[in-house]
Formats: C-alpha cells, sequence, structure tokens
C-alpha cells in the first residue's frame, strides 16, 4: 500500500524494518521479555523469600532490569546529576545512643567525624536549574574510623516505590520523554503522571512532591532523611530499627513556584551559589541530627508496615531524639575533584549500622555500587581523594581502571603464608552481620502490609497550614495543567478523592474535572502531624538571608546604616541596589556606595526588601518601572518589607494599594509582615528593628492575602 504521494505506509515500513534492521522496532502487543527474550510475568516485585523477606541475588530479571538502568549515562549520573557539595564535621553530643550501638561516629562525643555531604537535584541533567520542582538529595559520608560510612538521603522522609525494581521505571517516567527529549528537569508532564495514575504507591511522595518542601529556599534550609528504616547493632549484637533525621539549625523553607521559574531563569544556579557563598562568608550551615528508635518486638505494633519506604513513623507515635551536630565548613577544591567523583553507596556502612529487608533499600545496595562502576570507570575508584577512607585500607584487590595503589608483595590471596599469611583475619571491631531466622517460598509478590496508599497522604494534607494547602492545590493544578492526556488528569484526581475529597475538588475545579460523585467519601485519615508543617521551624538566626535596600539620589542615610548593622549582626546580607552600580548622594550631602545595579538583579534573588526615606529618592524610584515591579513582586510573594517615611507611599503606590500604615504616629508598625516608620528623628526606634529582623526570621508572611492562591 501507498499514500497519495507515492510512499509506503507505516506498516509496510515497519515490516520491512523487521525484516532488514532487527533492531529497529516500534512497540506492538507482544508480551514483555528480558534482554535474552524470556518472558516476564512480573516486573513489579522483585523475588524475595516470604512477602518480607529478603532480595535474592539469582533473580536474574531485577539484575539485568537495574543494571541497565544503571549504565544509561555516561558519564554524569543517570540520576542527581545537579549537585553541590561541601566538607564538614559531626560531633555527638553524648553516648546515649552507645545502647543501641557500637558505630564510634554516633556515641563517642570525644569523636570528631570529618563529613562530605552532596545536595542535589533528582531528575535533571548537570545543565538544568536548580530552582526546578523535584526531590533534592541529601548524601553525607562519614569518614569514620571504622571506614565509611554513607548516609544516602533525601529532602522527603518517604520514596515514590516500595520495590528497588519500580527505580527504572519510575525514573524513566520522570525523565524527558523519549521521543523529543522534553521537558528537562520537570515532573509536568504526560510520563510521569501517567506511571503515578497506574501506581498509587507513588501518592504519598507526589504530596511532598506538590508541597513547599519540592522547593527548597536553600541547602541550608532544608530536612534530610535517611528515608528506609535501618537497623542498630550493638555489642549485645541485639538490633533495634533507626530511621535518620537530619533538621536544619536555620529552620525548613522553601520558595514559592513563581520564583522558583523566574529564579530559574535569572540565577539557574541559586541554590548552588546561596550554599558556596554561606560557607565562603563563614556563615557555616548546621544540621542536628536526630533517630527515631523502634524496638525489634514493636516492628508490627503500627498500622503500616516498618519496611515500605512510602511510609514515615509519625514523630507523635515516635519522637526524634537528638544525637549529634553536623557543621559544613570547607568549599570543595575542586568541583569535578571532588563533588563531581564522590560516590555514596547505601551499602558502606560500619560495625553498629546495618540493613532491614526494605526491598527498596536491597536493590539500592545492588544499584549504587553496579553505577559507580560504569561512571567512574572501574573498581577503583574508592581510591579518590574524595572517596578515600581515614580508615586503613588493607585487601587483596588488585589491578582494574583507575589502579592507583602500588601494592608490593608476591601473595594477593587469602590464606598465605608466602606473605606471612598478611593481610589477617581482624578478631575485634570486625563488621557481623545482624542475625535473624529468614524463611519462606521463593515468591515475586508484595507484602499485603504495604497495600494501604492513602491514610498517610491524607496525614500529610491534614498537617499542612492554610497557605501550606494552598500552594499543594495549586502545584497539583499546574502539574496536571500540562498533561496532554485528560483521561490521565481524571486518573490522577480521582486517587485524590481517596485522600481527601476536598482536596480532589480543589484541584479538580481548576481542571475542569467534577469529582462531585466522590464529594460523600471520607477522608483516608483526620489525624494531623504538626511535624510535617515548615511554618515556623529554625531557631531565629538569619544567616545568610538576603535583604535589597532599593536606594536613590537623595535617600536618608542614617536609618539606611542602622538597619544594615542590625541585620548584619542577626547574620544576614544586606545589599544596596540602585539604578547604577555607582554611590548616590545621600540628603544630608554625603554618598552612599551601592552593591549592584539593580536591573542585574530581580526581587526573587532576595528574601525581603527596605524602602528607605528621602522625598528625592522616593520621587526618583516611583518613575522606574523595574524597581516598582521589583516592589509589587516581592509583595506577592509574601516577604518581609521595611518601609521609611516617604518609602511607605512608595510602597502603596507599587502594590495599587495601602498596605502599610503611613501615619505619622512616631511608632514602628507591623501588618503582614510589613514593617513601617513615618517618624523617627533621623535615629530608628528599637522595636524597628527587631520587627523587621523577626518578620525575617519568619521567612514569609503567611498570613499576608494574596489572590493568585487557589480557594
Amino acid at each position: 500500500m501507498v499514500d497519495q504521494q507515492g510512499r509506503r505506509t507505516s506498516r509496510e515500513r515497519d515490516a520491512k524494518d523487521v525484516q532488514l534492521e532487527p533492531h529497529r522496532r516500534r512497540r506492538d502487543q507482544s508480551p514483555l521479555t528480558t534482554d535474552q527474550g524470556v518472558r516476564v510475568g512480573d516486573t513489579d516485585n522483585a523475588l524475595r523469600v516470604g512477602d518480607r523477606g529478603p532480595t535474592l541475588l539469582e533473580d536474574f530479571h531485577t539484575r539485568e532490569k537495574i543494571t541497565h538502568f544503571d549504565h544509561e549515562r555516561i558519564p554524569e549520573r543517570v540520576v542527581h546529576a545537579r549537585g553541590a557539595g561541601a566538607y564538614g564535621r559531626f560531633r555527638p553530643y553524648d553516648d546515649w545512643l552507645r545502647e543501641y550501638t557500637v558505630a564510634e561516629h554516633l556515641v563517642d562525643p570525644e569523636v570528631e567525624t570529618p563529613v562530605f555531604v552532596r545536595f542535589s537535584t533528582v531528575a535533571g541533567s548537570r545543565g538544568s536549574a536548580d530552582t526546578v520542582r523535584d526531590v533534592r538529595g541529601f548524601a553525607t559520608k562519614f569518614y569514620t574510623q571504622q571506614g565509611n560510612h554513607d548516609l544516602v538521603g533525601n529532602n522527603f522522609p518517604v520514596f515514590f516505590i516500595q520495590d528497588g525494581i519500580k527505580f527504572p521505571d519510575l525514573v524513566h517516567a520522570v525523565k524527558p520523554e523519549p521521543h523529543n527529549e522534553i521537558p528537562q528537569a520537570q515532573s509536568a508532564h504526560d510520563t510521569l503522571w501517567d506511571f503515578v495514575a497506574q501506581q498509587p504507591e507513588t501518592l504519598h511522595t507526589i504530596m511532598w512532591l506538590m508541597s513547599d518542601r519540592a522547593l527548597p529556599r536553600s541547602y541550608r534550609m532544608m530536612q534530610g532523611f535517611g528515608v528506609h528504616t535501618f537497623r542498630l547493632v550493638n555489642a549485645d549484637g541485639r538490633g533495634t530499627f533507626v530511621k535518620f533525621h537530619w533538621t536544619p539549625a536555620l529552620g525548613t523553607h522553601s520558595l514559592i513556584w513563581d520564583e522558583c521559574q523566574k529564579v530559574a531563569g535569572k540565577d539557574p544556579d541559586f541554590n548552588r551559589r546561596d550554599l558556596w557563598d554561606a560557607i565562603d562568608s563563614g556563615q557555616f550551615p548546621e544540621w542536628e541530627l536526630g533517630v527515631q528508635i523502634v524496638p525489634e518486638e514493636d516492628e508490627h505494633a503500627f498500622d503500616f508496615d516498618l519496611l515500605d519506604a512510602t511510609k514515615i513513623i509519625p514523630e507523635e507515635q515516635v519522637p526524634v531524639r537528638p544525637v549529634g551536630r553536623m557543621v559544613l565548613d570547607r568549599n570543595p577544591d575542586n568541583f569535578f575533584a571532588e563533588t563531581e567523583q564522590v560516590a555514596f553507596h547505601t551499602a558502606n556502612v560500619v560495625p553498629g549500622i546495618d540493613f532491614t529487608n526494605d526491598p527498596l533499600l536491597q536493590a539500592r545496595n545492588f544499584s549504587y555500587l553496579d553505577t559507580q562502576l560504569i561512571r567512574l570507570g572501574g573498581p577503583n575508584f574508592a581510591q579518590l581523594p574524595v572517596n578515600h577512607p581515614v580508615a586503613p585500607v588493607t585487601h587483596n584487590q588488585r589491578d582494574g581502571y583507575g589502579q592507583h595503589r602500588v601494592d608490593v608483595g608476591g601473595t594477593s590471596y587469602y590464606e598465605n603464608s608466602l606473605g606471612g599469611g598478611c593481610p589477617a583475619l581482624a578478631d575485634e571491631g570486625v563488621f557481623r552481620h545482624y542475625t535473624e531466622r529468614v524463611e519462606g517460598d521463593k515468591i515475586r509478590r508484595r507484602s499485603p502490609s504495604f497495600d494501604d496508599h492513602y491514610t498517610q497522604c491524607a496525614l500529610f494534607w491534614n498537617s499542612m497550614t492554610k497557605a501550606e494547602s494552598a500552594h499543594i492545590v495549586a502545584a497539583f493544578r499546574f502539574e496536571l495543567g500540562k498533561v496532554v492526556h485528560r483521561e490521565i488528569r481524571a486518573q490522577v484526581v480521582g486517587h485524590l478523592v481517596h485522600i481527601d475529597p476536598q482536596l480532589a475538588a480543589r484541584v479538580g475545579a481548576g481542571l475542569g474535572i467534577d469529582v462531585s460523585e466522590g464529594q460523600d467519601r471520607a477522608p483516608a485519615t483526620t489525624g494531623n502531624s504538626p511535624a510535617l508543617s515548615q511554618v515556623g521551624t529554625g531557631d531565629g538566626r538569619l544567616d545568610g538571608r538576603k535583604v535589597a535596600f532599593l536606594v536613590a539620589d537623595g535617600v536618608d542615610a542614617r536609618p539606611v546604616e542602622q538597619l544594615k548593622a542590625a541585620l548584619q549582626d542577626r547574620g544576614a546580607v544586606p545589599e544596596v541596589l540602585a539604578a547604577a552600580d555607582a554611590p548616590v548622594s545621600t540628603s544630608d550631602g554625603g554618598t552612599m556606595d551601592v552593591d549592584r545595579a539593580v536591573s542585574t538583579m530581580a526581587s526573587v534573588l532576595y528574601d525581603a526588601v527596605a524602602i528607605p526615606g528621602g522625598p528625592d529618592a522616593a520621587g526618583a524610584l516611583s518613575r522606574d518601572g523595574y524597581v516598582m515591579h521589583f516592589i509589587a513582586e516581592a509583595y506577592k510573594h509574601l516577604k518581609p518589607i521595611a518601609a521609611l517615611d516617604t518609602g511607605i507611599g512608595l510602597l502603596n503606590s507599587a502594590v495599587g494599594v495601602d498596605v502599610a500604615d503611613g501615619t505619622d504616629s512616631g511608632e514602628a508598625v507591623t501588618i503582614d509582615g510589613i514593617v513601617t516608620q513615618s517618624a523617627h528623628g533621623g535615629e530608628l526606634p528599637i522595636g524597628f528593628l527587631a520587627a523587621f529582623t523577626d518578620a525575617l526570621a519568619m521567612h514569609r508572611a503567611w498570613d499576608r492575602a494574596v489572590d493568585h492562591i487557589p480557594a
């Protein structure tokens, strides 16, 4: 058959392709097979012992699938390609954890352990932007005297899937679509949401992904989690379940989605730059390591399975107990040699830390090592300086790509007599795997205890503040609004009905989807966990918070100097912006230095704005459209704003309504994060300075009314 132009039809071309080019094939209705052509009956569950037992190495399908996935990209990481790293140190507070583990770096307050931490986005390539909506990696390498311990986590405590065999499917779905390599570093497209619609186990992490947690203001203001339930083992061989948490001293704070999109254009290195600049200026970021401890006899005491990586242990049920403090205090000297070549592996553990039968963790323990072999060119990547342990390394491994060691001697095997029996087996301080009885049939089946995919989604939703909930609704509307196939949108909203009918109704209203049939359904749970909200977190420090001062000729200098000094005392970074990168004249006849031209910056790159007084300055600024947009955008993004004297009128003009109090009361007035002072006699009252720094410490004025957030 030919078409009107005499060309062969697609069916004929396909048939000829099969004959002449067997590698060029369209998808058809053939069954799923392995690379060897063996038909596959289950690609959702790895082969394990019993419903909840360990994954078996003989599962050739799982290994083939993950191995192929691990080797899909050369040379950048398949996932977590874009990152930033730093060195630091960790020290326990005390030794209370010794009851549970022999891992010395977690129990000895006299021991300070060097660390290297790499933060990253997940889906994008190395050239993508920092501020995309995505999970963030939070991987810590402890260089302990017992060997390297890698805590390879994320800024979400849960993951999309329950079994590691599904990891290639997940990443293929969220990566750019294969036919056109679009979109880069974005989840708002059909294949990801098609995967979500078919895999309800993803929904808990999707709730986190649609929340502000996916838009961190800074790596310094981001929580970290080990995700999995690990096991601590003490000197008596007794095991205890544990989950690891990192909590930032500066609090957990995020950008707003509109900001993220604009920052990606203004400064795609926003989070990288923020981390580098903070450390470079001596404002060293800090996190507290905490743990949730669950005795083995309580393994089945919850209404979820501890081995399910899509679930959290609510802190109200098991509190997070503090263990120690990590400080990052040194930037790398060479990005490639250190940040790019650092190799993390979930199976890099030391005595006192062991695994559970979590099927996702079991697969990661295979996958990470397999990935390093191709990405770093062979089996000797541990010899690279950033990966090399501080503990002595002695073994019989030899040769291979990238071999840097010069091993001297005539033996490279155990046991031997020619080499004096060296290296000999250790008799103390050795790693001993936790002993547990495992029995069951060899099956591809998931435990029924993994089946609840909605309750913890509802718990997360119920725990959000009004503003956080509104952002989740807006995120679902944005993401699903980009999905071309409307049936996928409807399927996802149908899942939301099972979480909370009102959530589904609010999302559906923005997509033209009627969910009235499910509105009589009860929410999956009415409980909540306040620990899941970000609002009000942090210790009040303002380290690295950037404040833009908008000035022009005729500005009142003294208030600027006072406010800058107050901000710097709290660790913030004030920057003076003017029409040109040149000094401006002040109202008292002097001059004021300018840090940057306002046209080279944007409000989205700052955490707050200060508008000083001065009639001439206010008049000049009011005629600058870029400045007026700068102010209005900061207001829209709920940022703290300080306005003085004539700056109050400028603020009201920029926003279009009276949002600031311009009364000549002589006292500071605070309204929804806007701090104003009319008459101050040249000196700013302590109350004004305190009010503005306190507003900045709150991160956003969440109570400020904005009309762009869906009801």
